[in-house]
C-alpha cells in the first residue's frame, strides 16, 4: 500500500508542510548585530626552539653559555627542545638578545665585530660584559642605551 504525501497545495488548500519563509537581505540584517572584529589571541606558545639554536650559533656560544645567560637550566633546555618551542618569557629573552646583536651588527658593521663587542667588558657598563649585563630587562636597556650612545658618537 502506498502512502500519499501532500507536498503541494491544490485548489487553495494548504500543504502538509509549510514552505520555509524566504528571508530578504533587509529582513535578515534587521535582527543581526554586527560583531566587533576578533582580537588576536596572545600566543600560547613561544618561539620555535630553532630560534634559540640560531641565536646561539650567531653569537658563537655553547649551549651552556647561552642557557646560563638566559637563566635556563639544562633540563629546561631539554624540555623545550622536546616540545619544539620556548615559553613566551624565554622567547622574549631570545628576542632581546637578537635585538642587541642586530643593533651591534649595524653599529660595528658585521657579525664578527658585534660578537666581539658583546663578549668584551665595556667601560660604559662599569666593566661588565654586555651579554652578561643584559640578563635582566634593565640591564638589556642599559646595553641598548650604550649602543645608541656609541652610534651617536661615530661619524
Amino acid at each position: 500500500m502506498k502512502v500519499a504525501r501532500k507536498t503541494k497545495s491544490t485548489r487553495g488548500r494548504p500543504s502538509a508542510r509549510p514552505a520555509p519563509a524566504k528571508k530578504t537581505a533587509a529582513r535578515a540584517a534587521k535582527g543581526v548585530k554586527k560583531k566587533a572584529p576578533a582580537r588576536p589571541k596572545p600566543p600560547s606558545e613561544g618561539l620555535a626552539f630553532g630560534e634559540f639554536e640560531a641565536l646561539r650559533k650567531q653569537l658563537d656560544l655553547t649551549l651552556d653559555e647561552l642557557s646560563a645567560r638566559l637563566g635556563l637550566t639544562r633540563s629546561a633546555i631539554a624540555q623545550r627542545k622536546a616540545a619544539g618551542h620556548l615559553t613566551t618569557d624565554e622567547s622574549g629573552k631570545v628576542v632581546c638578545y637578537a635585538r642587541l646583536l642586530g643593533h651591534a651588527m649595524h653599529l660595528f658593521g658585521g657579525l664578527t665585530e658585534a660578537r666581539h663587542w658583546l663578549k668584551t667588558p665595556q667601560r660604559g657598563l662599569h666593566g661588565a660584559v654586555p651579554l652578561d649585563y643584559a640578563k635582566t630587562d634593565l640591564g638589556a636597556r642599559e646595553v641598548e642605551n650604550l649602543l645608541a650612545q656609541l652610534g651617536q658618537e661615530s661619524p
